[in-house]
């Protein structure tokens, strides 16, 4: 009775903000969306200036907790530089470069469910690159399979609108650079602190950004309070989502926490339809939802240990 009772607790301990994380992050996709209107955000470079900028916010709001925290300016050791700021070229700049592209040729519906796909790439990525980690198992590929199942079938043609290379493509291309992030990242934070890997690799990725748009010409002609209100939400929400999603994962066990991922892209669909009044496409998006959702718990779920895992490829 006692064992069920501290089990209880620390579900407890986990659900509530775990689910303000996925909550912070699905609401990404309309508020950027929203973001585009409210800066008067014209063409491929404006996208990538507001993109950077609020990046660079975000990385140098990530900094300040951790200064706040540890009394002293994060910094990573010398012979680390080179690898955290290659890590925000990956996840910052090429990420968010086709990921704000991309979201602006597609809805906000349609870009969370794709956005999800990232769990996927990741496992699959892990078992042949990460040694003795991460392996695959019949469980992990049935959990592919049924996700991406997902994914196609809200980019048939129909009410929802075909597939756009400029669209769904370049989000299909950001999800790809966030996990080969992702793994760049696990071997770097074994040298670098977390905190100051992810605040400095967001700022200097936020930075290639800005230069980028700012050289290409992009511009931004914020209309009020209330465009700089949504602009500091968007940078604050990532420092807050990321900072409260590691805390619990240094307390909780990785699996128990990660499996409400799959509430990211339940919360995005949501709040798009919500706040854009987009359509949720009928059949095909409520389809498309279940199933990814069941894919994600199928490859975050524990495997019994009798199931077979697949062979992984060594490296040298």
């Amino acid at each position: 009775m006692l064992k069920t009772t501290e089990n209880a607790k620390e579900t407890a301990a986990v659900v509530l903000p775990a689910v303000l994380c996925t909550l912070l992050w699905g609401s990404a996709f309309p508020c950027i969306k929203i973001g585009y209107l409210a800066f008067r955000v014209q063409g491929a470079f404006s996208q990538i200036l507001f993109a950077g900028l609020r990046f660079a916010l975000a990385g140098l709001l990530v900094l300040l907790f951790q200064l706040v925290r540890e009394k002293k300016l994060p910094v990573p050791p010398r012979q680390s530089c080179l690898s955290v700021f290659g890590l925000g070229l990956v996840m910052t700049t090429a990420q968010y470069l086709l990921f704000y592209l991309g979201l602006a040729n597609t809805t906000g519906v349609r870009g969370s469910i794709i956005q999800g796909t990232g769990t996927f790439l990741t496992v699959i990525l892990a078992h042949f690159f990460l040694r003795g980690e991460d392996r695959m198992t019949r469980r992990r590929i049935l959990g592919c399979l049924v996700g991406f199942v997902g994914v196609v079938l809200v980019n048939l043609d129909g009410a929802a609108g075909g597939f756009r290379l400029d669209g769904e493509g370049l989000l299909f291309l950001a999800t790809a650079m966030f996990s080969v992030g992702s793994l760049l990242s696990k071997g770097i934070t074994r040298t670098v602190d977390p905190f100051c890997a992810t605040g400095w690799q967001l700022f200097l990725g936020g930075a290639v950004l800005v230069v980028i748009g700012l050289f290409g010409g992009g511009r931004l002609a914020p209309t009020g309070a209330q465009s700089w209100g949504i602009f500091l939400y968007l940078a604050a929400l990532s420092s807050i989502a990321f900072t409260i999603w590691t805390v619990l994962l240094q307390k909780h066990p990785a699996g128990q926490v990660a499996v409400y991922n799959f509430l990211t892209p339940v919360f995005g669909v949501l709040l798009s339809a919500l706040f854009l009044r987009e359509s949720l496409s009928g059949w095909k998006t409520a389809a498309a939802l279940v199933l990814v959702c069941a894919g994600i718990i199928l490859v975050n779920r524990s495997a019994p240990a009798a199931e077979p895992q697949l062979p992984q490829r060594n490296h040298p």
